[in-house]
C-alpha cells in the first residue's frame, strides 16, 4: 500500500513556477501565440469583421485558397537521420543578394487598415531580419515614407499596370529614386475577383461608419480609436477614393494588359524585374524570354479566379518550362515554416508570405509582425534539423513528397 506524506515547502517551490506577468497587454497576447494559427485567432478577436475578412478571405467559394493549403497538408516529409544538424544555415541568395531567410514579405494592399502602424512596421521587421519587403501599389504608405522608415531594408515595389500608363511610370521612377531594387509586376488582376466576404461586408476604403460597422466597432474600440486618431486611411498612390474595393480595382486596372506592356516595363526599369501571378507554364516561359529575372507561381492567394491552379502542384511544370532561365518562387497558402521548406524542397527558389504577417500585424502591430517572423524562422530551423539538412541547398524533392 502506498505511503502518503505531505510535501515539503522546498519541494513545492521547485514545481510552483508561475509565468512572469507581463504588464504590456500586447506582449501578453503575443506570448501566447506559438503558431501563425494562434496569431490568426488573436487577429480575428481584435479586428472588425470586415477588416479580418478582407485579409482572411478569398474569391467566390474560396476553393483556390483551400486547395493551396490542402496541398501543403498533403506533403509527406522524408527525413534523413544521423546528420550533424547542430548548426543550420537558413540564408538564401535571392536575385543576387543574400537573404537571411528563404522568404520575403509579400505586397499587401490597405495595410494600415489592418493596423494603424501599417507598412512601415512591416518594413522595419524585414530590415531587422535581413529579408526583402515588397510595398504594394495599393499600399497606404507612400514609397518615400517606407524608404524613410526602413532605410537599410531591401525594398521591392509591386506594380499594377493601370489604365493610366503615365501614372504607373511615375510610380516606377519614384521607386527607383528611393532605393527600391526590384520591381514586382502583378499580372493576374485584369479585373477584381469576386471576393464575396468583402461584398457582403460592404467593405469600403476608408471604412464607412454605417450602423452595421458602428455595432461591430463597439466590440473593437481599440481598432476604431487607432483609426480615428491617426493619419486618415488613404491609398498613398491615389489622390482619393470613396467606393468599394471591387469598384476601385475595376476602375484602375487595365484588362488590356499584355506582353507588350511587359516589354515596355523591362525597358523602363533598370533593376531586377519579377512577374507575379504565373499560373501556366507557357506564360512563365514567355515572360522569361521577355527579360523577367524571376516568376512567382501564384494564384493571388485564391483572391482572383476561384478553382485556379494550386501553386505547389503547378510548381514542377513551371520549373520545367523556365529551364533555369530565371528564378521561380512560390506564393499562396503558406502558414508555417514547414510549408516554406516543402516549397523549396520541390524546387522553389524562395517564397512570398502575406497573410501570415498580416495576422501578426492585426494581433499586435509591429511586435505582432516580429512574432510572426520568429514563428516562421523557428519552424524553418526545426524542420531542417528534423529532416537532417544543414543548409537550404541540401533540400531536394526526396525530402518532401506531395501525396
Amino acid at each position: 500500500m502506498t505511503k502518503r506524506r505531505l510535501p515539503r515547502p522546498a519541494e513545492l517551490a521547485e514545481i510552483l513556477r508561475p509565468k512572469p506577468f507581463k504588464l504590456n497587454p500586447t506582449e501578453r497576447r503575443l506570448a501566447n501565440a506559438h503558431t501563425i494559427a494562434d496569431l490568426r485567432t488573436i487577429a480575428r478577436r481584435r479586428s472588425p469583421r470586415a477588416v479580418f475578412d478582407y485579409t482572411d478571405g478569398a474569391a467566390e467559394l474560396e476553393d483556390s485558397l483551400l486547395r493551396a493549403r490542402q496541398a501543403f497538408r498533403r506533403v509527406e516529409f522524408q527525413p534523413r537521420v544521423l546528420r550533424d544538424v547542430s548548426d543550420v544555415d537558413t540564408s538564401k541568395d535571392i536575385l543576387g543578394q543574400r537573404s537571411a531567410l528563404p522568404f520575403a514579405f509579400a505586397p499587401t494592399g490597405f495595410t494600415r487598415m489592418m493596423n494603424h502602424e501599417g507598412e512601415p512596421a512591416v518594413a522595419r521587421v524585414a530590415e531587422r531580419a535581413g529579408i526583402p519587403y515588397a510595398l504594394s501599389t495599393m499600399g497606404t504608405t507612400s514609397i518615400e515614407a517606407v524608404a524613410e522608415a526602413a532605410p537599410n531594408a531591401r525594398k521591392w515595389f509591386q506594380l499594377y499596370v493601370w489604365r493610366d500608363r503615365e501614372a504607373g511610370k511615375d510610380l516606377v521612377q519614384r521607386a527607383g529614386e528611393n532605393g527600391y531594387d526590384t520591381l514586382l509586376l502583378t499580372v493576374d488582376v485584369p479585373v477584381g475577383g469576386a471576393r464575396m466576404r468583402d461584398v457582403r461586408n460592404g467593405l469600403t476604403i476608408p471604412p464607412a461608419l454605417t450602423l452595421k460597422t458602428f455595432a461591430d466597432g463597439a466590440m473593437h474600440p481599440a481598432w476604431w480609436f487607432n483609426l480615428l486618431t491617426t493619419e486618415p486611411l488613404t491609398f498613398a498612390s491615389l489622390t482619393s477614393w470613396n467606393g468599394t474595393v471591387a469598384e476601385l480595382l475595376n476602375t484602375l486596372f487595365d484588362p488590356a494588359l499584355n506582353f507588350d506592356d511587359l516589354a515596355w516595363l523591362r525597358e523602363l526599369w533598370p533593376g531586377k524585374l519579377v512577374v507575379k501571378g504565373i499560373q501556366n507554364p507557357a506564360d512563365a516561359r514567355e515572360v522569361i524570354k521577355l527579360g523577367a529575372d524571376a516568376v512567382i507561381v501564384s494564384n493571388h492567394g485564391g483572391r482572383q479566379l476561384d478553382r485556379a491552379p494550386t501553386p505547389l502542384e503547378l510548381l514542377p511544370r513551371v520549373l520545367d518550362a523556365v529551364e533555369g532561365g530565371g528564378e521561380v518562387w512560390l506564393d499562396g497558402g503558406i502558414l508555417s515554416g514547414a510549408d516554406i521548406i516543402a516549397a523549396l524542397a520541390n524546387g522553389a527558389d524562395a517564397c512570398l508570405v502575406g497573410r501570415a504577417y498580416l495576422y501578426g500585424l492585426m494581433a499586435g502591430g509591429e511586435r505582432g509582425v516580429q512574432r510572426a517572423l520568429e514563428i516562421l524562422q523557428t519552424e524553418i530551423v526545426r524542420t531542417m534539423r528534423l529532416l537532417g539538412v544543414r543548409s537550404l541547398a541540401e533540400l531536394t524533392s526526396s525530402h518532401a513528397h506531395i501525396r
